[in-house]
């Protein structure tokens, strides 16, 4: 009698642990396994790491404001020379709203795209004097003195926050095309 009780409680256990965990099924020749899958994270993205950033969120608004979020998100290789909220801060007063309206986006995009090369350019990679193309057609210039990097006198403050499609150095100024 006593064994007849525990049937029923060993179903029951057996149900709840089954109940707990998403399972697939894996059919071999002569039995069934089931099979815990864990959740898969997508790699980040140059964007993704910016928008996780508290020190982005003013570049991360004028991103989306320009409609570069999809751009930026794809495949790449990008190098973005990230601005901080203080280096938007320092600009003169009002500049930043203004760049936000509808009516300022191609100034916007010129500017971050000012901001951004294509390829997969590390700290290691770059040389004193060195120029680079932006994505809006214009130049960087690369200077290195006693140590520190300098994007057109922007100091760089962070390196080679790598993502899924490209690299972020993080600048302590707005770059500003000419």
């Amino acid at each position: 009698m006593n064994k007849l009780r525990l049937v029923p409680m060993a179903i029951l256990g057996l149900a709840a642990i089954s109940c707990s965990a998403p399972k697939e099924e894996a059919t071999t020749a002569d039995s069934t396994a089931v099979v815990e899958v864990a959740p898969v994270e997508a790699p980040k993205t140059v964007v993704d790491i910016a928008v996780g950033s508290a020190d982005h969120s003013t570049l991360v608004a004028a991103v989306t404001s320009a409609g570069l979020v999809e751009t930026l998100s794809g495949t790449g290789p990008f190098t973005i020379f990230a601005p901080v909220n203080a280096a938007f801060d320092a600009l003169p007063a009002g500049t930043v709203e203004t760049l936000l309206k509808p009516e300022s986006k191609d100034k916007l995009t010129s500017i971050l795209t000012y901001h951004v090369v294509a390829g997969n350019v590390l700290a290691a990679d770059l040389k004193d004097g060195q120029k680079v193309t932006t994505l809006n057609g214009q130049e960087l210039t690369v200077a290195i003195k006693d140590g520190v990097v300098t994007i057109n006198g922007a100091k760089v403050t962070a390196a080679d926050l790598a993502g899924s499609n490209g690299v972020i150095h993080v600048v302590d100024a707005v770059l500003l095309p000419k």
